[in-house]
């Protein structure tokens, strides 16, 4: 597993940066790209933000084998996740209205205090210390990806009268650096937990320092901003009023909460699938989300001029890759037949899949939802997306540990058909939708790639 994770991760970087040279070079420049205001202002988020990312993905390839180093077993374990996905859905829910109300600098700051506290309950073996830390990461999370956006989108119109339509470039480069922050990630994390000496809970360690300066830059380089906030009831009456009245509002819900659930499941399996048979974690990690980006730089060639696919069909694509490797990791973890290297690449085809996803329903639900029902609507998105991986945790909780990961993506398969039919009905539905295409491009396209 360790030549297999390291050839795996130095080709599937090569692919990557080959991919990426070559879309630079046929890329023309954009007018956003000249103007030294908006560059200095990006870059004054940038500074923030992405060092916000590369805290947040430091501490992932590790967190599983943290629990398993303190000698909890895989119920407890579950159920710290458990805990960690309930505690994002519920500050998920009033996160909007919190930002707004706090003030999207003090909610950065607070972001950044919330969730080095969070690392630091990592270095006690105390269960109900990591349950409290699990519930701060949540509150994190809710944090690190509502205030950020919102406090540049309301500078970026509002202080700086940039125009509107340099938002999504902005947002299609922090997309792009963000996959190479978690790929760098992976490989601080593998080596911060070999020699530091500390062992699993080093990366948390060193995602302390990150914290602590993007609170620090946050406070001296940015102003602050506030919102008129919108009643949360009204919010979530809008939004379900919305996903009621459209069934491609509704049949776009049921594919996240499907399929992100899915992938919630198979974040908490991949290390004890793979860990056993030597694998280098942060490695292993890094080759996942090079996997990633590696889809992300296919679904922009895919949506190009030159090929003019379009999002509904590379979202088809993406849900079959992920039926495809279930079905195989559900040979692959047979007890006693275990193939750790068929894994590994059932788990990278899952990370290829999500780099097509995550563009093409971003793309589909700006289109679908309207703007001023986006907040309400993607409320009631992710309340059954947690609780199906929540329920999918439980179900672990209770399984035998010889069977019931096999079990598990047995199951996980079944709920990837399901997506796909549901997927077959959205398309039924919008096959004639000319809104839900992306056009044609006559020059740079900002906005159909994100």
């Amino acid at each position: 597993m360790l030549v297999t994770a390291y050839l795996s991760f130095v080709g599937l970087l090569a692919s990557c940066l080959g991919l990426e040279l070559s879309r630079c070079r046929a890329r023309p420049p954009g007018r956003a790209c000249s103007n030294p205001s908006f560059l200095q202002f990006q870059l004054d988020f940038y500074q923030v933000y992405f060092l916000a990312l590369a805290a947040d993905w430091l501490q992932a390839p590790y967190l599983y084998k943290l629990y398993q180093h303190y000698h909890f077993l895989e119920g407890q374990i579950a159920i710290l996740y458990v805990c960690g996905l309930a505690s994002t859905v519920l500050f998920g829910l009033v996160a909007s209205s919190l930002v707004d109300w706090l003030g999207r600098k003090k909610s950065c700051v607070l972001f950044s205090l919330t969730y080095s506290l969070c690392c630091i309950t990592k270095l006690s073996q105390d269960y109900f210390v990591l349950l409290v830390g699990r519930a701060l990461g949540g509150l994190s999370t809710a944090l690190l990806f509502s205030a950020f956006e919102a406090w540049y989108i309301h500078e970026h119109v509002e202080r700086h009268d940039f125009p509107a339509e340099w938002i999504p470039a902005t947002f299609a480069r922090a997309a792009f650096w963000n996959h190479v922050l978690a790929v760098a990630a992976g490989v601080a994390a593998e080596a911060v937990a070999s020699w530091i000496g500390l062992g699993p809970v080093a990366p948390f360690v060193a995602a302390i320092p990150l914290l602590a300066l993007t609170g620090a830059l946050a406070l001296r380089n940015w102003g602050e901003n506030y919102d008129r906030q919108r009643a949360f009831s009204k919010t979530c009456a809008g939004g379900l009023r919305c996903l009621l009245s459209d069934r491609r509002v509704l049949l776009l819900g049921v594919i996240q909460a499907l399929f992100e659930s899915v992938i919630f499941i198979f974040v908490f399996l991949w290390t004890p699938v793979l860990d056993p048979h030597g694998a280098p974690l942060g490695i292993v990690f890094s080759s996942f989300m090079a996997a990633s980006l590696l889809g992300s730089s296919l679904y922009r060639i895919a949506t190009s001029k030159r090929y003019h696919l379009q999002p509904m069909h590379l979202l088809s694509l993406a849900v079959l890759i992920v039926v495809f490797s279930l079905f195989m990791l559900t040979f692959s973890t047979s007890p006693g037949q275990e193939n750790p290297v068929e894994s590994f690449i059932a788990f990278l085809l899952i990370e290829l899949a999500c780099g097509l996803y995550f563009p093409s329903m971003s793309f589909l639900r700006r289109k679908v939802i309207p703007e001023t029902e986006q907040a309400g609507v993607l409320n009631w998105f992710r309340v059954p997306l947690h609780l199906l991986a929540c329920l999918g945790l439980l179900v672990l909780h209770d399984s035998d540990r010889k069977t019931g990961t096999r079990n598990m993506f047995s199951i996980c398969s079944a709920v990837m058909v399901t997506t796909l039919l549901a997927v077959a009905g959205l398309f039924t539905v919008v096959r004639h939708d000319a809104e839900l295409r992306v056009p044609s491009p006559t020059g740079e396209p900002y906005a159909p790639e994100l």
